[in-house]
This record gives structure tokens, C-alpha cells and sequence, in this order.
């Protein structure tokens, strides 16, 4: 009913620059907060950057200054714009959204998406 899709993930050298989106589509009522999080080889899932609907964001300590969050609610679409990447950014970033589906208007349902390499290298 609902899928979450992420792109833009690739190589990039330390100090470089990339962007991400997640793109949501199905059988959307509305789409509430949306979440970045990252999960580096043997380390545990983390939340990157949140936003709202109503265009609020927060931050982990370790991007803040770096990356931006931001979302475009027309297109159901949340983009994560991270500069001066790090060695330490590298890790499959991953799309997390509060949904509500017109098939369960009473409810809202958190929906991940499939994940996006991000390889921070020389």
C-alpha cells in the first residue's frame, strides 16, 4: 500500500557533498513526521535529522552544521543534503515516515524504506 523509496546515495571523497531523498507513494492520507537515520557496519541504527509537517527539525550532535533536512509535502518527498561528509557518515541511510493510509484513516503507521549506501572514502 505504502512504499518508501531512497536515492542518491554513492561515493564521495571526504569534505564532499550529497543528497538524498525519500519518495513516498501508495494510498496516502497524510504523511506526518519524517526521520533520516543511519545504520554503519556493527553499530546500531541512529536517527540523522527528523522533520515535522510543519517544517520543524532536529538534529543528531554529529551532522549538525553539515547536513540539512528538509521535505517537500506536494511531492510526499523528504531530502537529507549533507556537505563536508566524514569518513564516519559512511553507513546505509535509511527513510522513516509516520503515515496515515485513506485505507486506516484512524491510525498512523511508521514505514521504513529499503535503505541507500553512502560511502564517504578517498
Amino acid at each position: 500500500q505504502v512504499q518508501l523509496v531512497e536515492s542518491g546515495g554513492g561515493l564521495v571523497q571526504p569534505g564532499g557533498s550529497l543528497r538524498l531523498s525519500c519518495a513516498a507513494s501508495g494510498s496516502i492520507f497524510s504523511i506526518n513526521s519524517m526521520a533520516w537515520h543511519r545504520q554503519a557496519p556493527g553499530k546500531q541504527r541512529e536517527l540523522v535529522a527528523a522533520i515535522t509537517s510543519g517544517g520543524s527539525t532536529n538534529y543528531a550532535d554529529s551532522v549538525k552544521g553539515r547536513f540539512t533536512v528538509s521535505r517537500d509535502n506536494a511531492k510526499n518527498t523528504m531530502y537529507l543534503q549533507m556537505n563536508s561528509l566524514k569518513p564516519e557518515d559512511t553507513a546505509v541511510y535509511y527513510c522513516l515516515a509516520g503515515i496515515t493510509t485513506h485505507q486506516a484513516m484512524w491510525t498512523t503507521q511508521n514505514y521504513w524504506g529499503q535503505g541507500t549506501q553512502v560511502t564517504v572514502s578517498s
